[in-house]
């Protein structure tokens, strides 16, 4: 039941502009961070296998086409099973859900440290992409019961510089947490069983601090709670006139747009995984390593990429041309990939630094496309379509890499291919539209 500021909607005065900001900034303070917390430890447990590829094989035998297949297949369980995931969500709500996601994901990724084979190997890989699937559309959608519209894009921004930041951190934590030694158990399995934990401890920090709904939040005073919660429901009932039907993720990919913004996420996400999972291995040829060494030198490219991030978003808010800008992105990064081919693995690093600048700004520069494209009633719903099919770019990439590897000895195909690809993507972003739709000229 909404509380008498609610009245607003039936045409009243609105709440008060400053006790809906108070609450906003309250709300970001509480929650993003814990986001970006969350966000930074899925991906370290998603990309840490990169750093153990040669400790896999060394001490149980898996081969290079089997980690690359093992690497991809967490981008299958996560597609499969992201809708059905969504589903729960809304059922149970996105506290209880996420606080699901981080404990069944932090069994799974503690468990790796117990492969015994490939098998083993490919079902715990698979099963983490299942416990991890709806972790991305659930903090969307409790923005949107939190946050009203235009403070979400914001909030987005904020939470996706998780990815980033993990990019950085993955390197030197599972670098250093690779050189703890023991009797029993290798530096390898002491990494997953540390970094799987961290997630598990989360589990609890997002069921104690998350509250289900604003009306729940006793850190906010009643006027801000109430503030809240009538500007969403006025905002609901706006998105709910004329309110389309219910469709299906076959029926979204019929609208020619949502297959392009697919596609070019894909690209991006191909190029991205096909370097986070392969680096480590070009770092390793560059010379007589540590394992810290080795995650130190993997920092670099993210941490350049960041720079390269802000660059072209302001850029992009500048002169307001998102596909151009999108397309500059993506075919630095083909250029990159292309050229990495042409010397030793000390060329191919630098190389790969100049391709993630590519890569992570296309990353960053594409979703402004969608969302200016997308009604707000579907958004949600279509986000978590691209961002789950995009992403089995995961899947092709390492998999690919991971063949070409042992049946030929070198990636350079799987380079050219990711070059390609990012031309191609640059291309199509050009027929990416941006209106509405029902209102295209």
């Amino acid at each position: 039941m909404i509380s008498a500021p609610a009245a607003t909607a039936a045409g009243q005065a609105s709440p008060s502009r400053e006790v809906l900001n108070s609450a906003v900034t309250k709300i970001k303070q509480r929650v993003l961070p814990l986001f970006v917390i969350m966000f930074i430890v899925n991906y370290i447990d998603r990309v840490n296998i990169g750093f153990v590829r040669t400790h896999l094989a060394a001490d149980i035998g898996i081969s290079t086409a089997a980690y690359g297949l093992g690497a991809g297949l967490f981008f299958v369980g996560y597609a499969i099973f992201e809708v059905p995931s969504n589903m729960l969500l809304q059922k149970f709500g996105a506290k209880v859900w996420l606080t699901r996601i981080m404990l069944t994901w932090g069994i799974t990724a503690t468990a790796m440290a117990f492969v015994q084979g490939e098998t083993s190997f490919f079902v715990l890989r698979f099963l983490l992409g299942v416990a991890e699937a709806g972790f991305f559309p659930g903090v969307i959608y409790y923005f949107t019961q939190w946050l009203p519209n235009a403070e979400r894009g914001k909030a987005m921004a904020v939470f996706l510089s998780g990815s980033a930041l993990a990019s950085i951190l993955s390197g030197p934590i599972s670098g250093a947490l690779l050189q703890i030694g023991g009797d029993t158990l290798h530096g390898w399995q002491w990494m997953f069983i540390i970094e799987g934990m961290a997630s598990i401890v989360l589990c609890g920090v997002v069921w104690l601090w998350l509250d289900s709904t604003p009306d729940d939040a006793r850190w906010l005073t009643q006027r801000e709670r109430d503030s809240i919660v009538s500007t969403i429901a006025q905002e609901q009932v706006e998105r709910s006139k004329n309110k389309p039907r219910q469709l299906s993720s076959w029926q979204l990919l019929r609208d020619g747009q949502i297959a392009i913004f697919c596609f070019i996420y894909f690209s991006v996400s191909l190029t991205i995984y096909g370097a986070t999972f392969w680096l480590p291995s070009i770092i390793r040829k560059m010379g007589d390593y540590s394992d810290f060494q080795v995650g130190l030198f993997n920092s670099i490219p993210w941490l350049i990429s960041i720079v390269a991030m802000m660059v072209f978003a302001g850029l992009a808010a500048r002169f307001r041309y998102q596909q151009a800008w999108t397309a500059a992105a993506l075919l630095i990064a083909a250029l990159g990939m292309y050229v990495s081919t042409f010397g030793g693995p000390v060329f191919a690093f630098v190389a790969i630094c100049f391709a993630a600048v590519g890569f992570k700004a296309a990353s960053a520069l594409f979703w402004p496309i969608p969302q200016a494209y997308l009604d707000a009633r579907i958004a949600a719903a279509v986000i978590a379509l691209i961002n789950s099919l995009g992403n089995l770019g995961g899947f092709v990439a390492p998999t690919t890499f991971g063949f070409l590897e042992q049946r030929t000895g070198s990636i350079e195909g799987g380079l050219y291919a990711l070059a390609a690809t990012s031309v191609l993507a640059a291309i199509v972003v050009f027929f990416a539209r941006t209106g509405k739709p029902g209102k295209r000229r």
